[in-house]
């Protein structure tokens, strides 16, 4: 099979996370971001596979969210040596089949067959997994044919209510990993994936350029499949002070590599950050210098220009980066859950929120604001000296 044969990967079209606290997830995610509760697993299912499972959605966001009930599920396996956090990407494609072949030749390391399941009403459901050198993290590829639209076998869906996604989620725009080495993550991307090459950087924050004793840096590699659009935004350490690296720190804390956040778009960032705020979401801190310094940079960058009012930014704690004329993106990270909910278990995982106003790069300024804001909640936790 020739090496450039495709995927067919359509889209990212859910995160399945392993949590210790479904009640505190179904809190955070119905009462905090507003998606809905579409789906939930069924008594029998709940008694065959040892775990609950709840699925929630906002746009074309789709979060499922399972806690173990018994310690030897394989939910139950997996939290034994980890916080809670992301164990499996689902995407979807356009032939399973196809897929399946694809992966098969390339020398994908795959779970189990293309396993099938019918809604009675002849719509299929296809699907099989395979690992990955993300951590323990695994790559669910789906097929929904002849209109298949439920949540699997086992899964019943639920009435939609009158009003969710008031905050304007849209899809998902790529998912962050972080790893003590880069190499071979980046050549099974390339090699069984398929994946090429789109964006890099690498730096250190300015403790280095002051001389001083510590430092946090990285390096960071973008892969995408430009069929879909989909991308992997990965990161190792950097030296000096390869320990002093939050992206060290995050491995120790999840108990190994794994997926560090994930970024949802959004077409109004300003109003979705009102609102989440409004309901006591919790965001990353933003130094007030980085706003000071912000029209500098934004003529710097080329961009010429914002529509936002750089005040207004500055209060929301909003990050701007660009390059070229008018075309630029607004960021914000949420507070990772471990903070969030002063739990360990709760892990170091955390979500982005992102509008791209004709700029599909990764801010790489605001890669060393993210980092500097990291570096003050670790000196407010006491990670940090």
């Amino acid at each position: 099979m020739a090496r450039s044969a495709e995927l067919g990967i359509r889209r990212l079209e859910d995160i399945v996370f392993y949590v210790h606290d479904i009640a505190r997830s179904h809190q955070f995610y119905t009462e905090r971001v507003d998606f809905a509760l579409i789906g939930r697993s069924t008594p029998g299912r709940d008694e065959r596979r040892g775990e609950t499972v709840r699925v929630y959605q906002a746009g074309d966001v789709r979060v499922t969210v399972t806690q173990p009930i018994d310690a030897g599920s394989e939910s139950g396996r997996y939290l034994k040596r980890h916080p809670d956090g992301i164990a499996t990407l689902v995407f979807e494609v356009a032939d399973v089949a196809k897929t399946f072949a694809v992966l098969d030749e390339r020398g994908a390391t795959i779970v189990d067959d293309v396993r099938w399941h019918d809604d009675g009403d002849g719509g299929r459901l296809g699907s099989f997994e395979i690992t990955t050198p993300f951590g323990e993290g695994r790559f669910r590829f789906v097929e929904r044919a002849g209109g298949y639209a439920g949540l699997g076998e086992g899964m019943e869906s639920l009435p939609l209510p009158g009003t969710t996604n008031r905050f304007g989620f849209e899809r998902y725009d790529h998912v962050t990993s972080n790893f003590l080495t880069l190499g071979p993550m980046e050549l099974w991307c390339k090699e069984v994936l398929g994946l090429e090459e789109f964006w890099e950087i690498e730096f250190h924050t300015d403790d280095v350029a002051h001389q001083d004793d510590h430092g946090s840096g990285l390096k960071s590699t973008v892969l995408w499949d430009p069929h879909s659009g989909v991308k992997f935004a990965n990161n190792e350490p950097k030296r000096p002070f390869f320990e002093s690296s939050q992206i060290y720190t995050f491995v120790m804390d999840n108990l190994g590599p794994g997926f560090q956040h994930v970024a949802l778009t959004t077409t109004d960032i300003i109003a979705t950050v009102k609102g989440l705020r409004d309901r006591g979401v919790v965001f990353m801190p933003t130094p007030g210098s980085y706003y000071d310094v912000l029209p500098e940079r934004i003529a710097r960058l080329g961009i010429g220009g914002i529509d936002e009012d750089i005040e207004v930014l500055r209060g929301l704690e909003i990050l701007v980066d660009g390059a070229g004329e008018r075309s630029y993106l607004l960021q914000i990270f949420l507070k990772e859950a471990s903070g969030l909910y002063a739990d360990a278990k709760a892990g170091p995982f955390f979500f982005e929120i992102i509008q791209r106003k004709g700029d599909a790069g990764f801010g790489g300024g605001n890669f060393r604001a993210l980092f500097e804001s990291i570096e003050l909640e670790e000196k407010r936790s006491g990670k940090r000296a």
